[in-house]
């Protein structure tokens, strides 16, 4: 059975999203990106707009399972704050839509895409692109590290 997973890195500059799709062992990609917000733009219309096309990728993908990276602990409070808020927007639109949520922290994603929980960033990234069979390592970052988190509920069977 087929099931679609949507993984999320959130950030209030970038926040990266990237699909797969499930089909038994085999994981495909179906599409990545980011979601910008401008540092000109108050703080209140940059959540709307993480909000708004959040709520826009659920509508056109319909994912069975949203996982999101945890956040580790940020030296620059403000900075910790600012993404906190941002990961408040993304855990309230997919609790709006009555999808499953799952948390994975950076070490739990290395793990499951690289099996070493302190692979490096980059190795990661390779082992996303040769995973999901693609030509070129997903870019931006963000969503090459979304596309990990989806990739790293499928490979530790949080996917039923």
């Amino acid at each position: 059975m087929k099931k679609i997973i949507l993984g999320i890195d959130p950030g209030i500059a970038d926040t990266g999203y990237g699909l797969i799709e499930v089909n038994g062992q085999e994981l495909n990609f179906l599409d990545c990106g980011v979601i910008k917000t401008s540092s000109k733009l108050e703080l209140a219309d940059r959540l709307l707009i993480l909000y708004n096309d959040l709520n826009s990728l659920v509508d056109k993908y319909h994912p069975e399972l949203v996982v999101i990276e945890e956040l580790y602990f940020n030296k620059n409070t403000k900075t910790a704050l600012i993404v906190g808020q941002a990961r408040g927007v993304v855990l309230l639109v997919f609790k709006q839509k009555n999808l499953p949520l799952l948390g994975l922290t950076p070490p739990q994603v290395k793990q499951a895409v690289c099996a070493y929980g302190q692979a490096p960033k980059k190795q990661v990234q390779k082992m996303v692109q040769k995973i999901l069979k693609l030509k070129k390592i997903p870019q931006p970052d963000d969503a090459a590290d979304a596309l990990a988190t989806a990739i790293g509920a499928a490979g530790l069977n949080y996917v039923k």
